[in-house]
Formats: C-alpha cells, structure tokens, sequence
C-alpha cells in the first residue's frame, strides 16, 4: 500500500504525462510534416499544398471609426489603442489618434496636461461629459482612472481625461487625443 505523499506524486505524474500528450497531439501530425509517398505500382499523385490564404484588402485594415488614410471619420466609434502610443508629462502615458485640422489647437496639447492647462490653450469645447471605468468597481483602488472626461471641440476633435481623485468628476489628466476635423462638437 502506497502512502498518501506516493499516492499525491503518482497522480502529479499522470497528470503531467497527460497534459504532456495532449500538447503533443495538438501539434502537428507525422502525416501532416510530409505528403506521403506513392507505393511503386501506384499511380496516385502526392498532394499539393494547399493554396495561400488570400492577401487581406486594405479596408481589412481600417480600425472601427478611421478611413484608410488614418483620419477620424466618426470619433464615437473610434477604439482605445488605435492610435500612436507616447510618453507625455510626469510619466504620464497616452495615445494619439488621427491626423490633426490645418491649425488645430490640439497640437499644442501634451499627454499628461492637466484639464485647466488644456482648456486655457484649446479653449471651451462644445460638449462634455464623464463615465466611469471598470476600476471604479475594484475594492480599495483609489488610483486614478476611475473615471474619464471627455471634452468634445466641434471641427477639432476630442480629448479624454484621467479621472483625478475619488469622487471629483471634473478634473484630471490628458491621456487621449483624438483628431477629428469633422467632429460634430457633440457626444452621442
């Protein structure tokens, strides 16, 4: 009779030689790595490999809310991470998405400025509004972006903002520019 320490290392085993064995058969098969050989008398021809996938089309790769040439068609449908990735002030970092409006505001604006700051340069926008984050929900986070600000600039663009301390709605630091020069100037 095997003892308890025996019996737990005999199970661990298995258990590896069964993952080990299923990794095994989700790779590549012995028939698959070559086409098999036709016997002397056989008049079977080996397989072709199968065709290449088709080349995706340039419109594959417009990201939601952009037209191929990277310029902000709909800013509302416009998705986190698809813009350029930069480092701005006080190690803040953000994004910036789109091709800015011949003399736009906005490319006086740093990632990590503060709501005051962007205001006294790009002045008022034409619409606002917060939303909370999903770190909202996470007990005991009081770290910033538990909420965002967005600020809406009719024929320039938006600009979303960290939310700054707990329960204060209204400030924060920039973390995204979006350029659009046909924004609306409203949320929707």
């Amino acid at each position: 009779m095997k003892t308890i320490p025996q019996q737990l290392t005999l199970v661990a085993v298995c258990a590896l030689a069964a993952l080990s064995t299923g990794c095994v058969t989700l790779g590549a098969k012995q028939d698959d790595a070559a086409p098999a050989k036709p016997s002397a008398g056989s008049s079977a021809k080996p397989a072709t490999a199968p065709a290449p996938a088709p080349a995706p089309t340039p419109s594959a790769k417009v990201k939601p809310g952009m037209n191929e040439k990277g310029e902000v068609i709909d800013s509302s449908k416009v998705e986190a991470g698809s813009g350029q990735k930069v480092k701005g002030r006080a190690n803040w970092e953000g994004e910036i998405t789109g091709k800015p409006a011949p003399g736009s505001k906005f490319n006086k604006l740093e990632i990590g400025m503060g709501m005051k700051e962007v205001t006294d340069i790009a002045g008022q926008p034409t619409d606002q509004g917060a939303y909370v984050t999903g770190k909202a929900w996470i007990p005991f986070y009081f770290g910033s972006d538990r909420h965002r600000f967005e600020m809406v600039f009719k024929g320039q663009g938006r600009l979303i903002f960290a939310g700054g301390s707990l329960g204060d709605m209204s400030g924060g630091n920039l973390i995204w520019i979006i350029h659009n020069a046909k924004e609306s100037g409203y949320r929707n």
